[in-house]
């Protein structure tokens, strides 16, 4: 059986997370204090050659690519910036990470900042996270306390509940005060981020496994998991399984590792019907496909991603078409408006799943949702109004009848 690795979930029940001497008794700050011996660009060279070291929020971004691109850009001010704005549906890795440990997300801004050339971040945190607030504003206070900030000042604020601000560009145009909504991308926040200045954007895992890569190098690190997305993945695994949990594994370890390995495989005796990969706006697969490994290159030939690392199990007792009606609910509710294929064609959408799970005009509605899903792809402005199609589209791929089971006798018979 896979073991579970932990490298950015290390200290996760090891230390207190309030006490920056447990940390540092830990080798905490050790990797700061080993980047500062090290010219910027070589640094970022460690970070890219540590396998494309790819973003763990959902995007899979270099993040090494990401840091050259803000520290080849001159300017007089430059920022980092840790994305922990956790709102994709049945994700919760970030605040597990934050609530054990979080000085490691502290140190690897550190680092940032220092390759990059910053002297201020902010670590913007979703609203509900009251705790996580309190932890990182402590960690914050305590290193400053002990001068290992070295003059870079950090700040933690919250966002207001939008899911649309875990994109990174919304996510600055909220920081900045304004409404939170997604900008045209170029210029790229790494030329013209927070403030039209130089900015780089980091999810919590990332900025978590920064300062073991720096501490044990690259090398160590490409000797993980599969060669293509090496290092390991944090998961959260949720639904119908007996071990509900978050749990780290190198990335070569399959879905069937996950589930019936460490998950314990369906509750009482049931079969998996379902795995949604990704979170909220992501696609489904079948048991005939756990066999893949847990990256984003195996995962893509089966129509699915490893997004921001959830994994929902459902057992046969689900109906798909009621499970991504309630998605098509969310999707409504969170969109931001700015652009008109988003904000109509969400509600389009859960006006469609309703009339579908109700038995009214079932072809006809299934059509409409083929279609505003691939019109919506095209013309969204973000991620947001591009996905909310995914899950239903999947759905009704892999589970036509759950669909068209929901339509009335009478209905059946006129088809």
């Amino acid at each position: 059986m896979v073991k579970e690795i932990r490298v950015t979930l290390r200290n996760a029940g090891k230390i207190d997370p309030e006490s920056i001497e447990d940390y540092i008794r830990a080798g905490g700050y050790l990797a700061l204090a080993k980047a500062k011996k090290t010219e910027p660009e070589k640094l970022i060279d460690e970070i890219e050659h540590a396998g494309q070291l790819r973003g763990r929020g959902g995007a899979g971004f270099s993040t090494g690519y990401k840091w050259r691109g803000a520290y080849s850009t001159a300017c007089d001010q430059k920022y980092v910036i840790c994305n922990a704005d956790e709102g994709e549906p049945g994700t919760f890795k970030d605040r597990t990470i934050i609530e054990n440990d979080p000085h490691t997300i502290l140190e690897g801004m550190l680092i940032c900042a220092y390759a990059i050339g910053a002297r201020e971040g902010f670590i913007y945190v979703r609203g509900e996270y009251g705790h996580c607030i309190e932890l990182l504003k402590k960690a914050v206070a305590d290193a400053e306390a002990k001068g290992l900030t070295d003059g870079v000042k950090i700040h933690v604020t919250s966002g207001a509940g939008s899911y649309v601000c875990g994109e990174e560009t919304a996510l600055l145009t909220s920081l900045e005060g304004k409404r939170g909504e997604p900008r045209l991308k170029p210029p790229f926040p790494t030329v013209a981020g927070y403030l039209g200045k130089p900015t780089v954007v980091n999810n919590v895992e990332t900025f978590a496994t920064v300062p073991v890569i720096v501490d044990k190098g690259a090398e160590w690190f490409r000797k993980i998991g599969d060669p293509s997305y090496p290092g390991t993945k944090v998961f959260c695994l949720s639904g119908d399984v007996k071990n509900k949990g978050v749990y780290e594994l190198p990335t070569d370890a399959t879905i069937d590792d996950l589930v019936n390995g460490f998950g314990g495989g369906v509750i009482d005796g049931h079969q998996v019907k379902a795995i949604q990969m990704g979170g909220g706006s992501c696609g489904f697969i079948t048991a005939e496909n756990m066999g893949l490994a847990l990256n984003y290159d195996a995962l893509r030939p089966a129509g699915v991603s490893l997004g921001s690392g959830a994994i929902l199990v459902l057992d046969e007792e689900h109906n798909m078409a009621e499970f991504v009606r309630g998605t098509s609910h969310f999707f409504a509710h969170e969109s931001c408006g700015k652009c008109a294929p988003c904000r109509e064609g969400t509600s389009r959408l859960e006006e469609a799943m309703d009339a579908i799970c109700e038995g009214r005009d079932v072809e006809k509605n299934i059509g409409l949702i083929q279609k505003l899903a691939q019109g919506m792809r095209m013309s969204c402005f973000c991620p947001l109004g591009q996905g909310a199609g995914n899950p239903i589209l999947s759905a009704l791929r892999l589970f036509p009848d759950d669909f068209r089971g929901k339509a009335p006798e009478s209905a059946k018979e006129d088809a």
